[in-house]
């Protein structure tokens, strides 16, 4: 079984045409189990019931940005060990910095294209 098949995803962004984007590459890659979350509270609340492999979030969200989401899920036992890949816009040396000291694995400056965003998930979980 290719590692796509068992891989699970959940992607979190406020903004429901980017969110769209990234759930439509990550279908044409052949990864089925995605879900998503529209922030990180829901992010975290449904992780807590059904975990995943990966979580692939926007930086900039109301309430918890993504960075935020990191530290929280790095410090619940249970998803401490989730790969995440920081999404954003504004790529700057902080932001960067910041999400590596929390835990973060990868990351990727928008906009980005479907060959980009695969060559980011395979550089955390392996060859798809």
């Amino acid at each position: 079984m290719a590692l796509r098949d068992q891989l699970r995803i959940m992607v979190v962004d406020d903004m429901s045409t980017s969110r769209g984007l990234i759930m439509q590459a990550l279908d044409a890659m052949g990864i089925r189990q995605v879900s998503y979350a529209v922030d990180g509270p829901g992010a975290l609340a449904t992780i807590a019931k059904s975990p995943v492999h990966l979580v692939i979030s926007d930086f900039n969200m109301p309430g918890m940005d993504g960075l935020q989401l990191l530290q929280s899920l790095r410090n619940e036992p249970r998803s401490r060990g989730v790969g995440f890949i920081l999404i954003t816009g504004r790529a700057d040396r902080e932001i960067i910095d910041a999400g590596r000291k929390f835990g973060m694995n990868n990351y990727l400056h928008k906009p980005f294209t479907p060959q980009d965003l695969r060559a980011c998930i395979e550089a955390v979980v392996g060859r798809l």
